[in-house]
């Protein structure tokens, strides 16, 4: 009897795959090889110590190296377009911050923002922080303004390049205050803020990570903060908003993103361990520490805040005339 059965089911077996009949494949097990964690920018910036913060409980959660791997050049967009274009796999995500929102209202770019990529998750966001040389002659953002405009042209200032939310911060500053303080692009944060430690240039909007053991050593003076409530990291330092620039507002986030096309099953499990990563209490503690403040949200919610934040730079953009990319 039971080799009747067995037969039985041989044939049944061999007739399903004569006829076509689908046959189903177990799906490969993700991770199962080391995952590249594109950073688009030299080391030194916000995007490298955030991801370099993440990196170890990231790799210890899904069991494989995460390797960052840093790929700067034109802003940002360079390292950003190669994680577009790499396989939906998995093995490639990029750490990217909302200049992907900001750059597509005044430039084209090699890659569409809501079409070329999957969001993972929304993992920290960070004040940026008005500081100046100590030679400038001016301790607040009401006689920086006032200098700036006693002295039209003779003040620049630095950022890690053309179209990053460094650059984009301080054009809607200079247009806000009604003053043109000259802008100086550098390939990444690491040099711009050389140079400004240096006095080559005068003044920069950066990250607090970047420039936090700078303003504590007296090396620059900090004149004011660019989103609406005062950092966690130097409560001290007030907003640009409550010292005369009503309503500026100009945040700076980080974003997980892969290509699109990855298994939306591979997104989810990124997110989580991406979730778990961020809630490790020696993660939380050194990102604290350099004026990072947690702020996780999964795939469908970055979705959504890219599509907010893209039309929030379009309006903004025109209403300033446009951001010349020098």
């Amino acid at each position: 009897m039971r080799s009747l059965i067995q037969h039985a089911a041989l044939a049944l077996a061999a007739a399903s795959l004569a006829f076509g009949a689908p046959v189903v494949h177990a799906q490969p097990k993700f991770p199962e090889k080391p995952i590249r964690f594109i950073v688009p920018f030299p080391p030194g910036g916000g995007n490298d110590i955030l991801a370099r913060a993440m990196q170890p409980r990231l790799a210890e959660l899904l069991g494989q190296p995460v390797i960052v791997d840093n790929r700067g050049g034109a802003g940002g967009n360079l390292g950003t377009d190669l994680a577009a274009k790499s396989a939906p796999d998995g093995y490639t995500i990029v750490i990217a911050s909302n200049q992907v929102t900001m750059n597509p209202a005044f430039q084209k770019l090699p890659f569409d923002i809501e079409k070329d990529f999957a969001p993972v998750a929304l993992a920290a966001s960070v004040p940026m922080v008005l500081v100046v040389h100590p030679s400038v002659p001016a301790n607040n953002v009401r006689e920086f303004i006032a200098l700036a405009k006693a002295q039209p042209g003779k003040l620049n200032h630095a950022t890690p390049g053309s179209g990053t939310p460094q650059h984009i911060a301080f054009e809607a500053f200079n247009h806000a205050a009604g003053i043109k303080v000259t802008h100086v692009p550098y390939k990444g944060t690491g040099p711009a803020i050389a140079d400004l430690l240096g006095g080559q240039v005068q003044a920069a909007i950066a990250t607090m990570a970047s420039v936090e053991p700078h303003i504590k050593a007296g090396k620059l003076k900090a004149l004011g903060v660019t989103t609406p409530k005062r950092s966690q990291a130097m409560p001290e330092i007030p907003t640009i908003a409550e010292s005369g620039l009503a309503g500026y507002d100009v945040p700076l986030w980080y974003s997980i993103l892969a290509p699109a096309g990855t298994p939306r099953e591979v997104v989810g499990r990124l997110s989580s361990d991406i979730a778990k990563t961020l809630q490790a209490p020696d993660v939380r503690e050194r990102l604290a520490q350099q004026g990072f403040e947690i702020s996780y949200l999964n795939a469908d919610q970055m979705s959504e805040l890219i599509k907010r934040d893209t039309a929030r730079w379009n309006r903004i953009i025109k209403d300033m005339g446009g951001v010349k990319v020098d």
